[in-house]
């Protein structure tokens, strides 16, 4: 049987961009599907009919993630209403501009709560609730370097990071904690190919990613049974570059 067959995973932020490649990609290879939203529910609830024409079961199910108790009911009720869970994909995250020297203290909380804590938060209770399984969290290519016009977003994903690998100390043997940092996959919101074109000048391959590519890095982290603490760059190779992002490039 291959090893993600009839696997139910819940995926935050799931119904749009990265967070729905990887629930389709899950799908394809047999497992059923908890789709976490905050306020997209028509993708969401659009995204679970495709699963289910698939033949793979879905589940939908809303939550703030920025509140500590909505996480906590998340995994809980995803657990209850699925049967049971055997991966989370902590692929929700926010993305606010604001540069290192005049980054609001608001934004920047409300950016590490969502994009740090939250995984953390979703993390310790799915450990609590199985006997086995998996975590993947999304971080992004940046982290081995500097960003300093997106710092909330930077720092949040550095922080991630720091968490995954602690996680994956802490929970072994019994679940694998393991992170997938994509690079130039797409462009952000409100900026169209000519974002990806100009960036794509820096990268290694001299090209951008797709969101299969990195849902197939999600698989390969979910079925692998003895990988533990690692992080996949999705990048073309920008992670070597060791270099200055955003807009001081």
């Amino acid at each position: 049987m291959p090893p993600l067959k009839d696997k139910t995973v819940l995926v935050t932020g799931a119904a749009r961009r990265v967070g729905r490649g990887i629930v389709l990609q899950l799908a394809q290879q047999g497992c059923h599907i908890v789709i976490h939203y905050k306020s997209s529910e028509r993708e969401a609830v659009n995204l679970a009919e495709e699963v289910r024409s698939m033949g793979r079961r879905a589940r939908v199910l809303p939550a703030d993630l920025s509140s500590k108790a909505e996480c906590e009911k998340l995994v809980s009720d995803a657990s209850g209403k699925a049967g049971k869970l055997d991966f989370l994909v902590n692929s929700a995250s926010v993305f606010p501009s604001g540069d290192i020297l005049s980054a609001d203290g608001n934004e920047l909380d409300r950016t590490v709560v969502v994009n740090s804590w939250s995984p953390l938060w979703l993390s310790n209770v799915f450990y609590s609730a199985v006997e086995a399984g998996a975590i993947v969290n999304l971080l992004d290519t940046r982290v081995t370097g500097y960003d300093f016009s997106n710092f909330p977003y930077y720092i949040s994903k550095r922080i991630l990071s720091d968490i995954t690998e602690n996680l994956a100390l802490r929970f072994a043997p019994k679940v694998r904690v393991n992170a997938v940092a994509p690079g130039l996959i797409l462009p952000p919101e409100g900026k169209g190919a000519s974002y990806l074109q100009r960036v794509a000048r820096i990268v290694p391959m001299k090209t951008n990613g797709t969101v299969s590519d990195v849902a197939e890095a999600v698989s390969f982290l979910l079925s692998s049974d003895f990988v533990t603490g690692q992080t996949i760059f999705v990048d073309g190779g920008q992670h070597l570059l060791h270099h200055i992002f955003g807009d001081n490039r």
